[in-house]
């Protein structure tokens, strides 16, 4: 889907949408707006529910102030105002309530975007404006004059958050990938210290960049890759429904025939990814016309060391990333379910994904299916593409179950003469 080919009024309905449907707002809260290439600004109304609002619902403000539609305008219109004429690279703002960011705004704390890569350069700078009266001009002014400060990312004070962007999409992409950082940050803090990349390896994550690849145009689509496409975008939308993935990170790969396989493309929005958009990979060349995921060489090599593994998945979920940003280790002996799909879990040095992608490659194996890279991601193989999705869910769900159970009493594994019993049990030697 080409989001910026759509009419305005649809472009903040999907938005909102979205925010709504992954809770990130409520039924009253939040409010978007467009500024076209005529100066109208379109936007969100006030008092209409953000469950259910359609393109009608959609008010259209003209330069001289006149309104169009059949409701009131958002009470923040004035601060969507004051940013467009403040900030005239701005195109879209987005205003809502997440609980993470609000946990921040009412502690008045800037999440840290350096706990992991790509958040920083995704979101830019937080500014943090001065508490006023909602809807008020002394609001818009606030907001206004941290975004004359350069800053796109806003929180406010015992409030919310705003974010502006060239366009919505990238508004969006800003604002949520903020609020997993900081739903991340929040976990990290419940098990011990979050400890953010230092500026050496801030350094190291820059050299993370696209592989060179030959072209090629394939001449035939077999029965097992139409599958296989279909299979791994509807898993994919799973993953970011489940808030395994954010809009642009996150990679699933599933090995086809000889040294094919099929990769997730870079920068395609997660949520409406196509079987068009996947990237078939044979031997050393790329599909034509389309950019497989930075981390393409290290699947490559996991295909290539260990003929058991027939799908790949990197991803970031906030609960397993905690155990990532501490020095706490992530152990799988909780409940038998843990163990038996996780296994051991090696925390792997950061960088070692990109810069040492074979070496990384041979960390894996049957007894070594899931290993955490600090402060980056977690790297999950399976015999299948289902097979290692379930995997992912399991190290998410067994994270959550760490974080909360250490909130209220000592966490006991189950002791070694137990594993043994389900390592026996379920043939796991």
């Amino acid at each position: 889907m080409n989001f910026q080919l759509l009419h305005p009024a649809d472009q903040l309905v999907i938005i909102m949408q979205r925010i709504y449907g992954y809770g990130m707002t409520t039924t009253s809260g939040g409010n978007l707006s467009v500024l076209d290439e005529n100066g109208d600004i379109w936007i969100t109304p006030a008092g209409v529910d953000k469950g259910s609002l359609t393109p009608d619902d959609i008010v259209r403000i003209k330069p001289d102030g006149t309104k169009i539609g059949k409701h009131e305008p958002s009470s923040e219109l004035p601060f969507h105002k004051m940013i467009y004429k403040k900030r005239p690279d701005i195109k879209a703002v987005l205003h809502a309530h997440p609980p993470a960011l609000i946990s921040f705004s009412i502690v008045r704390k800037i999440p840290d975007t350096h706990l992991i890569p790509n958040v920083h350069h995704i979101c830019g700078e937080v500014g943090m404006a001065e508490y006023a009266l909602p809807g008020s001009s002394n609001l818009g002014e606030n907001i206004a004059k941290v975004f004359g400060e350069g800053y796109n990312t806003v929180l406010l004070e015992n409030h919310g958050i705003v974010v502006g962007g060239e366009n919505l999409f990238k508004a969006f992409m800003a604002f949520e990938t903020l609020d997993f950082c900081a739903r991340l940050e929040i976990n990290a803090n419940r098990i011990g210290k979050p400890m953010p990349l230092s500026p050496k390896n801030i350094e190291i994550s820059k050299k993370k960049q696209h592989v060179a690849m030959e072209d090629f145009t394939p001449v035939s689509h077999s029965s097992l890759e139409k599958a296989a496409r279909k299979e791994m975008c509807k898993l994919i939308h799973r993953a970011y429904n489940q808030k395994l993935f954010t809009s642009t990170q996150g990679t699933f790969s599933q090995r086809l025939e000889g040294d094919s396989f099929l990769i997730t493309p870079y920068g395609i929005d997660r949520k409406y990814m196509d079987v068009s958009d996947i990237v078939r990979i044979d031997g050393d060349k790329k599909e034509a016309g389309k950019t497989p995921s930075r981390s393409v060489m290290l699947h490559k090599y996991i295909y290539e060391k260990h003929p058991h593994i027939n799908s790949v998945l990197i991803a970031h979920p906030p609960g397993i990333m905690a155990f990532a940003v501490t020095d706490v280790a992530f152990d799988s002996k909780i409940i038998p379910e843990s163990y038996i799909m996780l296994r051991n879990i090696p925390k792997l040095p950061f960088g070692c994904s990109f810069m040492q992608p074979e070496l990384t490659a041979l960390e894996f194996s049957k007894s070594v299916p899931i290993a955490l890279i600090a402060n980056d991601c977690i790297i999950v193989t399976g015999e299948s593409l289902i097979n290692a999705f379930d995997r992912l869910e399991v190290a998410e769900y067994s994270a959550k179950g760490i974080i909360s159970a250490r909130s209220i009493g000592e966490v006991v594994m189950i002791d070694n003469s137990k594993i043994s019993e389900i390592e026996d049990a379920f043939k796991l030697k």
